[in-house]
Parts: C-alpha cells; structure tokens; sequence
C-alpha cells in the first residue's frame, strides 16, 4: 500500500523536531516543506540526511521520490514561500 502525504507528514513529525511542515504527493512522488531549529548551520545535504534518517526504512521501502525544502526557523520568517 503506498503511503499517503499524511502519513509521509506523520513519519517525519515523528522524529524530527519541526516547526511547519507540508508534505504533498501521489502516494509515490512527494514534495516537502521542512522547518526545523535542527538544520541550523546545516547545508542542504546535511539537512536532506537529517529527513532521510527521519524516514528511516520507509525512504526505500515505500517513498519513490522526496523533493524537499528544508529550511531553518529564521529562514523560513524571512521567506515562506521560496
């Protein structure tokens, strides 16, 4: 059964601390807003792995595909939409 953006939401929210999350998807292809104080002086890779580790097994058993924008608290006041 593939998983739906709610429960894609749910998974990350699990074990992550964020402050604003949005997931959307297909069941297979996803798209993410992150906000979270953890990725504070992370670049982007570093940020993706932090998802990743969230998502543990699920990244390869059940989700294709995980566009995301992670952002920082600061960064996500000073620009929410891009």
């Amino acid at each position: 059964m593939l998983p739906t953006p709610d429960q894609v939401r749910q998974y990350i929210a699990d074990n992550l601390d964020c402050e604003h999350l949005e997931v959307r998807g297909d069941g297979s292809h996803f798209e993410a807003v992150i906000v979270s104080p953890d990725f504070e002086g992370k670049r982007a890779i570093a940020r993706h792995q932090l998802v990743y580790a969230a998502l543990g097994e699920r990244m390869k058993a059940e989700i294709h595909a995980l566009s995301m924008r992670t952002l920082t608290p600061e960064e996500y006041k000073a620009n929410p939409n891009g």
